[in-house]
């Protein structure tokens, strides 16, 4: 029962994922730098990238810094253990 329910989460989980990625299909440019500082320091890094890649790749490295960070501050509690 509980793995027909975990594989319905699931499946409902992708199809959102896929409507956010089909409704930000537009291009936009990532830059590293603002275009008033770029002459400064002699570059000026970018990447044309669709939108939902930005989307999913900043909840991505925030997924990773959440598990990092409750990591880091169970520490004591697995050292006692």
């Amino acid at each position: 029962m509980f793995k027909l329910l975990r594989l319905l989460f699931l499946g409902l989980i992708a199809l959102i994922l896929i409507a956010v990625a089909l409704a930000n299909r537009s291009v936009v440019t990532l830059q590293l730098l603002p275009d008033e500082i770029a002459p400064y320091v002699g570059s000026n890094w970018s990447l044309p990238v669709p939108l939902f890649l930005v989307i999913f790749a900043c909840i991505l490295v925030g997924l990773l810094i959440g598990f990092v960070w409750e990591w880091l501050r169970e520490y004591k509690i697995r050292s006692t253990a």
